[in-house]
């Protein structure tokens, strides 16, 4: 397995993305080494049609992201096909570490992109999507879609929609 980590972070950040953890296209065989990588990942075009880049940018590009305040992080670091395959133990289990990490970089808003990681977590099933109303390590916590082309019950407008009311709460 690569060295690969998710984790493009910088101190006091505006905002980190926070995946479940890297898919293999990321970090696998092929050894892309870029976070939504996949083809079928959304990710890119949903950031830059909501507002929080100026250019579509490209997985490749994804260091760029802290230019615009923005970070990338993920709650599990073992690389999956699917995230479907990282079990509910190992989002609990990551959890100590993962606040450790977000407390020391201190960003103002940790999105969660999706409802699985996040709920198992902090313990609670039926959680909503947008702002929830307590914090996490120290920075307001929302829940968004997840972006993965295997999410179709998003369309990319809807992504788009959920993405674009957070960008307008953090101005």
């Amino acid at each position: 397995m690569s060295s690969y980590s998710a984790d493009i972070l910088a101190p006091g950040l505006d905002i980190v993305f926070c995946g479940l953890n890297p898919a293999l296209s990321a970090a696998g065989p092929d050894l892309q080494g870029h976070n939504f990588s996949h083809r079928s990942n959304r990710f890119w075009p949903v950031l830059h049609l909501a507002g929080f880049t100026d250019v579509r940018l490209a997985p490749q590009d994804e260091r760029r992201l802290l230019e615009y305040g923005c970070g990338i992080s993920a709650v599990v670091s073992r690389p999956t096909t699917r995230a479907d395959e990282v079990r509910p133990e190992e989002f609990r289990q990551a959890r100590p570490e993962f606040e450790v990490k977000m407390r020391r970089y201190a960003p103002n808003v940790i999105a969660f992109l999706g409802k699985r990681a996040f709920a198992t977590m902090i313990g609670s099933p039926d959680i909503g999507w947008g702002r929830y109303p307590e914090p996490f390590a120290a920075a307001t916590a929302w829940v968004l879609p997840n972006p993965s082309g295997l999410n179709r019950r998003f369309s990319l407008t809807a992504l788009v929609d959920a993405y674009s009311d957070l960008r307008s709460a953090m101005v």
